[in-house]
């Protein structure tokens, strides 16, 4: 949905260090195919499944991921599902105001293994953020309240140990447990990394008696916790908080952590490049937009996490400033590895998170890029001089053309478009948005997988740029953008109108 911001005040100013004794993460290993562990698939954020998806045929099952669905347009951003290769898909659940659980389904059937509450709480939005878990080894790691998290053993199986992890410390927490209930929030996805380490944002709201500050966190796999706060990292005391719901994203080799941070008294911030051992801050720029070059918005309603390209480039959506200059588009800013270059921007970034597309898979491209990127690229009716042509969009990093609102600014190639195709019946000319966060790169049929607000789920077909299958999963809602992934079996998820649904032949 677009952008209506809502900014709220907080500080931090330093970083602290303390260890965990007696809890521990699994030993992990090289993930396995089929797998779909966090936000956008993997640590890096692209999206891409390692498995065939199945034909948008039938609804093999659904369940809700909202008991309690508001009436109307649904500004919630409901958590990513996540599949183990055993094909059990965890789903992320909202149960109340301000509760969740996960559930764990079989892929194949829907049938329910077993669910587990966890004490997670969003923080305040005008968007509320969702629970956003990971798979870690053979455990689930959940947000649970306090700023610890759930460790579940054995997620296929029925029943499974349960442990609480604490990157402040166990005895900390058990020396005051309704303060750092009340005052720590964790406000991102979990990241986990090939090691074994496990990565998120918090959010501080009063005094403890360690000194939290928000920031960020990590929990190495013997159990030792590390945190530093946003400022501290970013080298700015204005700096409030790591961007609400940035997963954080690591590089290819793992060596680097990115995450974006924000003042939110004013909406804007950096995306820092991090020690993933240390969490010692390597670099930082300042988020601007390519065409003002006034500071970019972070608005608190994105759930844009940073993505990292095979080359090891990173990109981040941010909206634009001022608004709605760009039609409350934003951008897609591009960035070398240690973030010291600024590279062309996309003509979309307002919640989206991109996904990664090898060259090779649009039959079209005759450029010299390996990948290109897929992103949304909505042209929103009403704000600005947007004419409701929403569209999505394979984009090629590296050349450039005329910006399309902007045209005295230099932005990624279109590759390919794809116009929605159901009318939007309150815009002459308009078409229903593109309903995505991340969307599911299929590499063996060559496709992406994309939700829309018109209720249905589509197969855009890279070689003939056409929408070849679709499925209708609702009758149509706006909505806080969504994910789509693709399952161990090759099964198909999307979210539309507070419901998950499994599709296949």
């Amino acid at each position: 949905m677009s952008h209506q911001a809502k900014l709220v005040r907080s500080r931090v100013v330093f970083a602290w260090l303390v260890s965990i004794s007696c809890l521990f993460f699994p030993r992990t290993s090289p993930a396995q195919v089929g797998t779909w562990l966090t936000h956008a698939h993997d640590a890096h954020h692209t999206a891409v499944s390692s498995v065939a998806s199945q034909p948008l045929s039938t609804i093999h099952w659904d369940v809700p991921v909202d008991l309690n669905p508001p009436n109307g347009e649904i500004f919630i951003h409901y958590g990513s599902p996540l599949v183990t290769a055993a094909n059990t898909v965890i789903v992320p659940v909202k149960t109340g105001t301000n509760s969740f659980r996960v559930e764990a389904h079989d892929g194949a059937t829907g049938t329910l293994l077993w669910t587990q509450n966890t004490g997670y709480h969003a923080p305040a939005d005008d968007f509320i953020p969702g629970l956003g878990p990971t798979l870690l080894g053979n455990s689930l790691i959940v947000p649970d309240i306090a700023g610890r998290v759930m460790v579940r053993a054995n997620p296929d199986s029925a029943t499974g140990a349960v442990r609480h992890v604490y990157f402040y410390g166990e005895t900390n927490y058990q020396a005051d447990p309704k303060v750092y209930e009340q005052n720590v929030q964790i406000n991102t996805p979990l990241t986990t990394d090939a090691h074994g380490n496990l990565f998120f944002g918090f959010l501080v709201l009063g005094s403890t008696p360690i000194g939290l500050q928000s920031g960020l966190a990590r929990i190495a796999p013997d159990g030792t916790g590390t945190w530093v706060s946003a400022a501290a990292i970013s080298g700015d005391s204005s700096i409030t908080n790591v961007a609400m719901s940035c997963a954080p994203a690591l590089s290819n080799d793992g060596s680097t952590l990115y995450v974006a941070v924000t003042d939110v008294a004013v909406g804007t911030g950096y995306l820092v490049a991090l020690n993933s051992t240390t969490l010692a801050a390597v670099s930082h720029v300042l988020l601007l937009d390519p065409a003002s070059g006034l500071n970019a918005t972070l608005p608190e309603e994105s759930s844009a996490a940073p993505t990292v390209g095979p080359d090891g480039d990173v990109y981040f959506g941010v909206l634009e400033n001022p608004f709605p200059s760009h039609n409350d588009r934003g951008w897609m800013l591009h960035f070398n590895s240690d973030l010291s270059t600024q590279k062309t921007p996309g003509s979309f970034g307002w919640d989206d998170t991109a996904s990664i597309v090898d060259a090779s898979l649009v039959s079209s491209y005759h450029g010299t890029s390996k990948y290109l990127l897929m992103t949304k690229y909505n042209n929103y009716a009403g704000i600005g001089t947007g004419n409701g042509k929403n569209k999505i969009a394979i984009l090629d990093p590296n050349a450039t053309e005329n910006d399309p609102i902007i045209p005295t600014t230099k932005v990624m190639k279109e590759v390919i478009t794809k116009l929605g195709v159901t009318p939007d019946p309150n815009y002459s000319g308009g078409v229903k948005e593109w309903c995505i966060n991340t969307a599911a790169v299929d590499p063996f049929t060559k496709s992406v997988i994309a939700n829309s607000e018109d209720g249905y789920l589509y197969r855009w077909d890279l070689t003939t740029n056409t929408l070849s299958q679709r499925i209708k999963l609702s009758g149509g809602i706006g909505e806080a953008y969504t994910p789509t992934l693709i399952g161990s079996d090759g099964t198909v998820y999307g979210i539309n109108d507070a419901v998950l649904s499994a599709i296949g032949d």
